[in-house]
């Protein structure tokens, strides 16, 4: 972006690498508010899992991450941002206000993270056994540490087996939920026309029997293949768990994933655990009982994933109440 270039279309471009986000089965809970030099973020209600996300944590981590994708998109155009979250206590889910603010020259890592919102992936197909060497895996902690977050790497075997045992318990209940399946067969995607969801082609392959991990099934009767045997699991971990905090969190979580996408390193969620308060519970006593679990991660290497759709950002943005146009 250049200078000349009016401010209309850094925020439209900004927009563009919002909706990038991730978020939880591809609900996209967010919706946008422009005003004069300022970009509103509302948690969209309407789109948050009310069974597998009663308290609309996982939708908040979403929005933080599209917060942050905002923020590095402004960068790359030459503008810097301030962010306030939660800044309407009358509005709870006003979730942020970012303000644009001076000129910027974008450093090398903004560009390298801006260029990789495009290319980010939830890859849910079988990873090779290829390690993640351990530059990558202290990139992916110091990410976490810029956003105020940390990011634990399950690497003692013991820890693993651990979370594998809560991963299985947790997968088993939401299978035997029938509004949990009821939920998830809503945000699947078959093939129809939409711009949500998760397509069956995204959702990955079933476990062989005796898997170390059970990723989510989206296609029941997709067939059966080995996963990789090199697991690399992280637990992103903020200190408290308030509606503020999650924010920072999903910030660091984007911040986490694009790291990985600069570095060839393909990331999927391992959602479960996180989802059923017991074994929440549990994988925070796992982790010391000094941090709170926010999103499960796996990382490896492996065959690029398709893309899901995302609904254009000019559908999920409009001018405040009360007012006329957009900027």
């Amino acid at each position: 972006m250049t200078e000349t270039q009016p401010a209309s279309t850094v925020v439209q471009a900004a927009l563009d690498a919002a909706v990038r986000a991730p978020s939880p089965h591809n609900t996209q809970p967010w919706r946008f508010e422009l005003g004069d030099d300022r970009i509103d973020v509302l948690l969209d209600r309407d789109r948050v899992l009310t069974v597998a996300d009663p308290e609309a944590r996982e939708a908040r981590l979403a929005c933080g991450a599209a917060i942050f994708n905002l923020r590095t998109a402004l960068a790359v155009a030459g503008r810097c941002s301030e962010v306030c979250l939660l800044p309407d206590r009358l509005r709870p889910d006003h979730l942020a206000t970012v303000r644009l603010t001076w000129r910027h020259r974008p450093g090398r890592r903004e560009q390298e993270l801006a260029r990789a919102i495009r290319y980010r992936r939830s890859n849910r197909r079988p990873f090779t056994d290829r390690p993640v060497p351990a530059w990558v895996r202290q990139s992916l902690r110091e990410a976490a540490h810029a956003e105020g977050a940390e990011l634990v790497l399950l690497e003692h075997p013991g820890d693993l087996d651990a979370l594998a045992a809560l991963l299985r318990h947790a997968e088993h209940a939401q299978s035997e939920d029938p509004r949990f399946q009821a939920e998830l067969r809503r945000w699947t995607n078959n093939g129809e026309p939409r711009d949500d969801g998760v397509p069956l082609a995204a959702g990955g392959p079933r476990p062989e029997q005796g898997s170390l991990l059970t990723p989510r099934q989206y296609d029941t009767n997709a067939p059966a293949r080995p996963y990789e045997t090199e697991v690399l699991v992280g637990v992103l971990c903020s200190s408290t768990d308030t509606t503020l905090v999650q924010l920072r969190a999903g910030q660091a979580m984007q911040r986490v994933l694009l790291t990985g996408t600069t570095a060839g390193v393909s990331a999927s969620f391992l959602a479960q655990p996180v989802e059923l308060p017991s074994t929440r519970a549990a994988l925070h006593r796992l982790l010391g009982e000094r941090l709170q679990p926010q999103a499960v991660l796996r990382f490896g290497y492996g065959f690029t994933a398709p893309a899901t759709r995302r609904r254009p950002a000019e559908t999920v943005t409009c001018a405040p109440e009360g007012t006329e146009g957009t900027p």
